[in-house]
C-alpha cells in the first residue's frame, strides 16, 4: 500500500497527517530540512501544532520525491501562495487535492491553475476544520470536491475515520470559494470583536456575510445551496468564532491598533481581502463587507470608518 503523500508540514497539513494515519501509511513533507528532521526526533510539531504527538508510523522528510513515491494522488497543505510553485514541480499524472483556502497569486482559483498546469485529476478539500481540534482527534466534518466523482470517492475513503467524517461534492467552485470568502468575513468578525461591538454586530456579519458569500458564489457558476453546507455556512460559523481562528484573530489584534500576523503564519483572508474587492470592482458586484475588510486591511479605512460605511449603506429589504 502506497503511502499518502501530505505536502506542507504547518498546523492544518500536520492534523490531516495525523488523521489519516490512522487509516494506513502517510508521509508529511516540510519543505525545510532541518525543520523535517526536528519532527522526526521530538514526535511533536511544536511550532504550528503544540501537543499533538505524530504517531511512530507516521514518515516525514523534506525530500519530494521520496514523499510522493508511487501514490495516487497527494494532499497540497501549503498556503495559496506557495501552491503555485509546489503544483509546478509535482508529476502531471498525480492526482492533487488542495487544501489552502485561499487564492493564487492573479486572483484565479487554485483548481482552475491546477488544470490549467495540466493536473487532470483535481479536488479540493473545505469545511469547519480547525487543525487544533482535528488533529486531537475531536469530532469534525468536511467535504471534498471534485468535477470527478470517483476520484473524490477515492479522497474521501483515505481521510474518513471515526474522528473526521469526510462528504463528498462534485461543486468544485462552490466548496473552493466558500472556503476563501469566508477567511475574509472572519476577518470582518475579528474587526468587531476587537472593537468591543458585542454579539448582535457579530451576529449580524455572520448573516450578512453569509448573503454576500452566496452572491459571489452564484456569479462564479457554483451552485447556489452550496453556501448553506459545510464548506459555507459551517466554516464560517467556526471561522468567525473560534479562538482558533487566526483570520478573526487577525481582525481583532487590527481593530486594536495590533500587527495582524500570529508568529509568522498566514493569515489567508488578509490578503484574499483586495483580491476579492478588486475583482467586485472590475465586474460591477457589491461586495460591502469585503470591501470594508480590504481598505482597513490596506490601511485606506480604521477600523471605525469600515463599520461606518457598513451602517450607512442604503436602507433596503432583507431579501431582494
Amino acid at each position: 500500500m502506497s503511502a499518502l503523500p501530505v505536502l506542507g508540514a504547518g498546523g492544518w497539513g500536520t492534523a490531516l497527517a495525523v488523521n489519516a494515519s490512522r487509516n494506513g501509511p502517510v508521509t508529511l513533507w516540510a519543505r525545510r530540512a532541518d525543520f523535517a528532521g526536528r519532527l522526526r526526533a521530538e514526535r511533536v510539531n511544536a511550532e504550528y501544532l503544540p501537543g499533538v504527538t505524530l504517531p511512530g508510523h507516521l514518515e516525514v522528510t523534506a525530500h519530494l520525491g521520496e514523499a510522493l513515491g508511487d501514490a495516487a494522488f497527494a494532499l497540497v497543505v501549503v498556503p495559496s501562495v506557495g501552491v503555485p510553485d509546489l503544483l509546478a514541480a509535482l508529476p502531471r499524472s498525480l492526482g492533487v487535492v488542495l487544501c489552502a483556502k485561499g487564492l493564487a497569486p492573479d486572483g484565479s482559483q487554485l483548481t482552475v491553475l491546477a488544470r490549467q498546469l495540466g493536473f487532470s485529476r483535481v479536488a479540493v478539500l473545505s469545511g469547519p476544520n480547525h487543525a487544533e481540534e482535528v488533529g486531537r482527534g475531536l469530532p469534525a466534518a468536511t467535504v471534498v470536491a471534485s468535477r470527478d466523482s470517483g476520484f473524490a470517492r477515492m479522497v474521501q475513503a483515505a481521510l474518513m475515520t471515526p474522528a473526521l467524517r469526510v462528504y463528498t461534492s462534485e461543486d468544485e467552485t462552490g466548496v473552493e470559494l466558500g472556503g476563501v470568502l469566508k477567511n475574509v468575513m472572519a476577518v470582518a468578525a475579528g474587526l468587531a470583536d476587537g472593537l468591543n461591538l458585542g454579539d448582535n454586530a457579530k451576529a449580524a456579519i455572520i448573516t450578512r456575510g453569509l448573503r454576500e458569500m452566496g452572491r459571489y458564489l452564484k456569479a462564479e457558476g457554483a451552485h447556489e445551496d452550496t453556501v448553506y453546507g459545510l464548506s459555507g455556512l459551517g466554516d464560517l460559523v467556526a471561522t468567525a468564532t473560534s479562538r482558533h481562528s487566526r483570520n478573526r484573530a487577525a481582525g481583532e489584534a487590527m481593530a486594536r491598533g495590533e500587527h495582524p500576523g500570529q508568529g509568522g503564519k498566514v493569515v489567508e483572508g488578509l490578503r484574499t481581502a483586495g483580491l476579492l474587492d478588486a475583482w467586485a470592482t472590475a465586474h460591477g458586484h457589491d461586495l460591502p463587507i469585503v470591501r470594508a475588510v480590504a481598505r482597513v486591511t490596506q490601511g485606506k479605512w480604521t477600523p471605525q470608518e469600515g463599520l461606518a460605511q457598513l451602517m450607512e449603506r442604503e436602507a433596503k429589504p432583507e431579501r431582494h
